[in-house]
């Protein structure tokens, strides 16, 4: 198949999963008052539950690569850590700034790679994170008097334990860990996790609750497989941008089901991170091109 129609069925993969994950927020939201532990245990059954499928059609087994268990063990704990301040920030603030801050966690892997796995890092990415970071502080709006602040942060900060856990899925995927094992890892470490929580502080739930969490499962693991299938046919310096079309989905999804419109100030953080996104974007394609034409030389 020609790279052009690679690349464009790629980009369709990277759309479709940003959508899965802006419902799969919906969903959670949508779920009630349950604490977020109990929602990322929910959220994680069903992605444990097909990635064993996938384990055991590929025949992969549950034995990791000599030396990986340190790594599986940081993505997993950390990864987990990220995805209950992402839900808990889901249950306080709108819809569209607990996405937006969740997507921070590119910016987030840049620094961590630059820290742990010793890449450079560029004037012009640094920069691109410093103006991202500024653009967090529009949606966070620190103030003694915004009763939104320890939430918002909460939702930061689980974009940056996002950040860390993908850095390690890099080094993971570098040592040649197959995906659904690191997938299945992390989702089973997760529920095992926070079976404690469920067990002392378990919220009695109508059906109509289980099913939102369940459906939060199901669109989560389409968004992960969705978004694996758009890396293995484009590198993520010519699609990663197209993730950011989930705050798109989000804003409407937040509109139309909770009657939610972001204010001028967290719009303001929106186009500022978005920019940056792009910008990065830009110049890694940029660097792509130099290197390639490097190669050919």
């Amino acid at each position: 198949m020609p790279k052009i129609n690679l690349k464009y069925k790629a980009i369709v993969y990277m759309i479709l999963s940003a959508f899965c994950f802006a419902v799969m927020n919906l969903l959670v939201r949508m779920s009630g008052d349950i604490p977020a532990f109990q929602k990322s245990f929910f959220r994680n059954l069903v992605a444990v539950f097909f990635a064993l499928v996938i384990l055991l059609k590929n025949g992969s087994g549950f034995r990791w690569k000599k030396g990986n268990l340190k790594f599986l063990l940081l993505r997993s704990a950390v990864g987990t850590f990220g995805i209950v301040c992402n839900f808990y920030a889901l249950g306080q603030i709108p819809l569209s700034d607990a996405s937006m801050l969740n997507k921070m966690s590119p910016f987030f892997v840049i620094v961590f790679s630059w820290m742990i796995l010793k890449e450079k890092l560029t004037l012009v990415q640094g920069t691109a994170v410093f103006v991202a970071f500024v653009g967090t502080l529009f949606i966070i709006k620190p103030s003694f008097q915004n009763v939104e602040l320890l939430p918002s942060a909460i939702g930061l900060f689980g974009g940056m334990c996002a950040g860390f856990a993908y850095t390690m899925v890099r080094i993971l995927g570098q040592r040649e860990e197959p995906g659904a094992r690191i997938v299945f890892v992390f989702s089973a470490f997760s529920c095992i996790s926070m079976l404690p929580f469920l067990i002392f502080d378990y919220h009695s739930m109508e059906w109509q609750q289980l099913l939102m969490l369940l459906g939060a499962g199901l669109a989560a693991t389409g968004g992960q497989f969705s978004i694996t299938a758009a890396y293995s046919n484009a590198p993520a310096r010519e699609i990663s941008v197209y993730d950011y079309s989930q705050i798109i989905f989000a804003t409407m999804l937040g509109f139309v089901f909770l009657g939610e419109v972001p204010d001028i100030y967290s719009v303001v953080g929106y186009v500022i991170i978005c920019a940056m996104a792009v910008l990065t974007f830009m110049y890694n394609n940029k660097k792509g091109i130099f290197a390639h034409e490097r190669r050919k030389k």
